[in-house]
């Protein structure tokens, strides 16, 4: 069981880590920009699109994107089901890909919250979606259909990502992914809703921005 706390912490370090690479952040800085004080000041894609354009925001997607598959490959690399199998002495057949989850999820986290930008990261959307991806490819799809609908319908990213996080967990019950997954699920769609509570608030006012309209530098 030590060396099960051992691997599990290792995961979460390695994870958090990584995601701290707040890719949005580091792109701004390319451009000589600090994407946390423009537009809506967010650290991620959506902002970066808006206020330094495609190719930018390009960059961004791979990065988050990359930092999600990276971490839960990892963590499936340390903490397989295998050993957690010869270390807990039984057979674990709804823990397999535990490590990855463990590690997907710290990279969520430091995406939020990086470790080199002074804590204050973007709302790790895309990291989420990956690490979904990597827990279930076709549950992911189905989330990103959710997603393009309700962007089409509402034309809010905020609000389409809000609603496909609430919907992760339920669906992964419904799915018949085992309680194991469940939780993960609900501990990934929790830390992305938690990021939105500026973004609720504004479209409650009816003040979020739709796609295709740029922020301006003071409207947080």
């Amino acid at each position: 069981m030590g060396l099960l706390i051992i691997r599990i912490t290792l995961v979460l370090i390695t994870g958090y880590l990584l995601g701290s690479l707040n890719t949005s952040i580091i792109v701004g800085k390319c451009y000589g920009v600090d994407i946390r004080k423009h537009g809506s000041g967010n650290a991620g894609m959506t902002n970066t699109l808006r206020n330094l354009g495609k190719t930018a925001a390009a960059l961004v997607v791979l990065g988050d994107i990359l930092k999600g598959v990276l971490s839960f490959i990892i963590g499936n690399l340390i903490v397989d089901s295998g050993a957690m199998v010869s270390i807990l002495g039984s057979h674990l057949p709804a823990a397999a890909g535990v490590g990855g989850m463990f590690g997907g999820i710290a990279a969520i986290a430091g995406h939020n919250w990086p470790l080199y930008f002074g804590f204050k990261g973007g709302k790790g959307i895309l990291t989420s979606f990956s690490v979904v991806m990597m827990m279930d490819w076709q549950l992911g799809i189905m989330l990103l259909g959710l997603f393009l609908i309700v962007v089409i319908i509402s034309r809010y990213v905020s609000l389409s990502s809000i609603i496909a996080c609430a919907v992760f967990p339920a669906a992964a019950y419904i799915k018949g992914n085992g309680t194991v997954f469940t939780v993960f699920a609900l501990i990934v769609a929790l830390l992305a809703i938690s990021r939105h509570h500026a973004n609720i608030k504004r479209l409650i006012n009816g003040t979020e921005p739709k796609i295709g309209k740029k922020n301006k530098d003071n409207s947080k």
